[in-house]
């Protein structure tokens, strides 16, 4: 039994041995070596794999710089009706529903309305004072003729016939904007004064109107072929942004989707709350895709003078001074003190500390930053270890 043992004990340690005659040996992985700080340039060993993190692009001349403003699609004013009532009643019908196309003049509701129901009443009355006030002038003028009365009676008549046609006048004006003129049915009916589309509709059968606290229309009525953009402009962009000049609309909504537009009037006075001032721009909209208060972005094409242009990626700020890292050769980066003269979300134009030709990080250059911060450091205590 022991034999036994002893046997097994031989046989799994010569298959060890075996084993372990037969792997090979693992070799460590090589590292690879860092930046290296000369003055105040970073250099990277060739081929280091953080190289190709750092894109790289070269400046070019400058004539514009695109500028992208702040924006928003509103209805067209000038095609554009909100419909109040200015008589308090309760609202029999509705017309209309909301996104139906309608014709100038057309009815939008009824409401029962005593208070234009009297007002209905006043006009009768006034056509019966005016019919009563000419029979009268018409009686004295006859008398008069006959040397039966004397002439300041009709004077008087014609003077009260000429009060009742007045008054008459000025109630049928009051009733012929709403309705009927000569029946007091007390029935009000709202109506559109232009053509277009019910774009909004806030009133609901039953509902008890009131001209004292009307809070938003009962119906709006656009053409929304033709709409409004609101622009936010700074001053720097009014010497552009003048009547007449084309713009891009882009809508982040609609896939980024650009349209054209007119810009229409510049505002004379800054908004005190927002700081900007108001630029109104028209497009059309026959397509029917942009609708009213979507967000969007104007950009147009700033006209400049001699700069150097990068991506405004390429652009940091440091303290309070610009700076861009510059590829001076393969792998090796410096920071370059830089005047910043035009800035744009996409593009930024320099005025002094850089070239044309030379190639700038635009893309991790906060990455090289922090490599350069952390080999000063690293040179800077090697240096103080030194005796």
């Amino acid at each position: 039994m022991i034999a036994h043992s002893r046997s097994v004990i031989c046989t799994l340690l010569l298959v060890t041995l075996v084993i372990g005659g037969c792997s090979e040996p693992v070799s460590p992985t090589p590292s690879v070596a860092g930046p290296v700080i000369q003055g105040d340039q970073l250099q990277y060993p060739p081929d280091h794999p953080q190289i190709a993190l750092l894109t790289t692009t070269a400046a070019v001349m400058a004539t514009e710089i695109p500028v992208d403003l702040p924006a928003r699609i509103v209805w067209n004013e000038e095609r554009t009706q909100r419909v109040f009532s200015a008589f308090s009643g309760r609202v029999s019908s509705i017309d209309v529903s909301l996104g139906q196309a309608i014709a100038k003049g057309q009815a939008l509701a009824h409401l029962s309305s005593p208070e234009f129901g009297a007002a209905q009443a006043e006009t009768s009355l006034a056509q019966t004072n005016l019919n009563l006030a000419t029979q009268v002038l018409d009686r004295q003028q006859s008398l008069f003729d006959l040397g039966v009365v004397a002439r300041k009676d009709v004077e008087q008549a014609a003077a009260e016939a000429a009060r009742a046609n007045a008054e008459l006048k000025r109630a049928q004006a009051k009733t012929d904007l709403y309705g009927s003129r000569n029946t007091a049915n007390q029935q009000l009916v709202l109506r559109s004064d232009v053509a277009g589309v019910v774009v909004e509709r806030n009133i609901t059968p039953g509902q008890e109107v009131r001209p004292d606290n009307a809070s938003q229309a009962l119906f709006v009525i656009s053409d929304p072929s033709k709409l409004w953009v609101q622009i936010d402009a700074q001053t720097p962009d009014i010497a552009d942004l003048k009547p007449n000049a084309q713009v891009q609309l882009v809508v982040p909504s609609l896939s980024e989707q650009v349209f054209k537009a007119t810009v229409l009037a510049v505002a004379d006075q800054i908004d005190p709350v927002s700081r900007s001032i108001k630029v109104r721009a028209l497009i059309d909209n026959s397509s029917r895709l942009l609708k009213s208060e979507m967000l969007a972005r104007v950009r147009y094409a700033r006209k400049i003078g001699q700069g150097v242009e990068v991506p405004a990626s390429a652009l940091f700020l440091m303290g309070k001074q610009h700076i861009v890292f510059v590829q001076t050769s393969k792998g090796v980066y410096g920071p370059r003190q830089v005047t910043l003269s035009q800035e744009g979300p996409v593009k930024v134009v320099l005025s002094q500390g850089l070239q044309i030709g030379e190639e700038v990080v635009v893309q991790n250059g906060l990455l090289l930053a922090r490599e350069l911060r952390i080999a000063k450091e690293s040179a800077a205590i090697t240096g103080a270890a030194k005796p």
